[in-house]
């Protein structure tokens, strides 16, 4: 429902894309005039809330007049022409700082666009900025940003979630109408769910990672956060899609996903996975899932509780993988391609001296630890002991899936253990922190589609998420339910 001011305007910013889209084809509303709406939304309400590090105004300007230029005369109009989106800032934009929330790469300006951002300017989308993130995508909370902290738009003494932190509050503040993040564990999903939105981790190979910076290359996959499950979809479709440049990417057709929309779910079998409601989960988040699953029966699910007996040692398992592939990946950053560089001062200081400083200066604690942790796991007399035993662990998790997906077409679950906690509350908790995202991290290990949305309130009126896990590449199915989820519930209190 559109937002009217008290001069009986509508408010742009707190619109959908599809709603956006109608007046933007009809020339009721100009792209130009839309993205102006939300600077100035941004300008009055980010310094509170810190979804932003870069704004791009003097891009997204030009790009927006193009894109009222092309649906004037009707050139290549797409379903998010003229729709102003934020872009996390771990994926690259030619000519515009990356800077990945860490010291490292605080002025680093990319030569090359990623895959997805070539793919969004194809479809004419207007990119507002660069949003805040954990450093490296290491952290649950936006908190470990070298740059701000993000809070959330619900309660801004609570996290917004992580690592895509500033990219959920964007949406959920109306200061972008869609984002990007990126989910190598959770990051696109938990703060989804504690913003109150849609997130969406497809199937690992379904979008191209080419121009992403990379945290765990075996893990990270790129995602939409929108404020609905049809924005979802559509934005899904324009991302997706083979690109010969990432290894990783499939060579698979992309379905219409906005045709899996408005369609029944009856006698679709939805399996309850009896480890994701162990001891310890918030009684307002399970009695949430315990309704929403009720609503799924309602509407014609048929649910059943199956086993995924493996789960209790996901987090583990991320743990040791997820560090082993950053501790490679960071090893770039040393002080001389690109990137922050220590002083080197004295006659006592060599090459090696400036790599040492250039790291300790440059990284933050979190992304230390998980270097120093990877860094050990790999080392030879460590790597059968953890490394290869994960990998073994891995391959049992992800037949857990395959095993109960033989006879269920989805999954439910929540999407994290607790509502928004505090800032502040688990910074110097690492292990609890990790455990944010207990269960997320099972269907990264697997490779797995996977939505988050809004399925109630805590009672100290913070959003809670629902988890919907689909087989491979069935993301239309995922986006069927969690569809018809939606239109079900959208008379209750959230």
């Amino acid at each position: 429902m559109p937002i009217i001011n008290r001069a009986g305007e509508m408010e742009l910013h707190t619109l959908t894309a599809h709603e956006l889209a109608k007046l933007l084809r009809s020339r009721e509303v100009s792209s130009e005039e839309l993205t102006r709406a939300l600077y100035e939304h941004i300008e009055k309400t980010d310094e509170e809330i810190g979804a932003y590090i870069t704004l791009t105004k003097y891009i997204a300007i030009e790009q927006a007049k193009e894109a009222d230029k092309r649906i004037k005369e009707k050139r290549g109009v797409a379903p998010l022409t003229g729709i102003p989106i934020a872009i996390k800032d771990n994926m690259c934009i030619k000519d515009v700082r990356t800077t990945c929330g860490s010291k490292m790469l605080s002025n680093f300006i990319p030569p090359y666009n990623a895959a997805v951002i070539n793919k969004l300017r194809e479809n004419g989308l207007v990119f507002l900025g660069k949003t805040n993130m954990d450093e490296f995508a290491m952290g649950s909370s936006t908190e470990t940003s070298y740059l701000k902290v993000t809070r959330n738009p619900w309660d801004t003494n609570t996290i917004p979630g992580g690592s895509s932190g500033g990219s959920a509050a964007a949406v959920a503040s109306d200061q972008a109408i869609l984002s990007i993040g990126s989910d190598t564990g959770g990051s696109i999903r938990q703060p989804a769910s504690h913003c109150g939105i849609v997130g969406m981790k497809p199937t690992y190979g379904r979008v191209s990672r080419y121009g992403l910076v990379a945290f765990a290359s075996s893990l990270d996959q790129i995602g939409p956060l929108t404020k609905d499950v049809q924005d979802c979809a559509v934005l899904l479709e324009v991302i997706s899609g083979y690109d010969p440049l990432d290894s990783t990417s499939v060579n698979m057709n992309v379905p219409d996903y906005m045709s899996f929309l408005n369609k029944d779910i009856k006698n679709i079998k939805i399996g309850v996975p009896k480890e994701y409601f162990v001891e310890g989960i918030d009684k307002d988040v399970k009695s949430s899932i315990k309704a929403a699953i009720k609503k799924l029966e309602e509407l014609g699910a048929i649910i059943e509780e199956v086993s995924l007996p493996h789960t209790e040692y996901a987090v583990a398992t991320y743990y040791i993988i997820a560090p082993a592939e950053a501790s490679s990946n960071l090893a770039r950053y040393d002080g001389v391609k690109y990137g922050y560089r220590a002083k080197v001062e004295g006659a006592d200081k060599d090459l090696l001296g400036m790599y040492e400083d250039t790291r300790k200066e440059g990284f933050g604690a979190e992304v230390k630890r998980r270097i120093m942790l990877g860094t050990h796991t790999l080392s030879s007399g460590y790597y059968d002991a953890y490394y290869l035993k994960a990998q073994k662990v891995r391959t049992l998790i992800k037949q857990d899936f395959d095993q109960v997906f033989k006879g269920f077409d989805l999954l439910v679950t929540p999407t994290s253990p607790t509502p928004a906690f505090k800032i502040g509350e688990k910074i110097d908790d690492p292990l609890q922190m990790y455990l944010s995202d207990i269960f997320t991290i099972p269907t990264n290990l697997a490779g797995l589609p996977t939505i988050s949305l809004p399925c109630g309130l805590s009672k100290n009126g913070l959003p809670i998420g629902l988890q919907l896990i689909g087989n491979y590449f069935d993301e239309g199915r995922i986006l069927q339910v969690a569809h018809a989820f939606e239109q079900n519930t959208k008379s209750s209190s959230l």
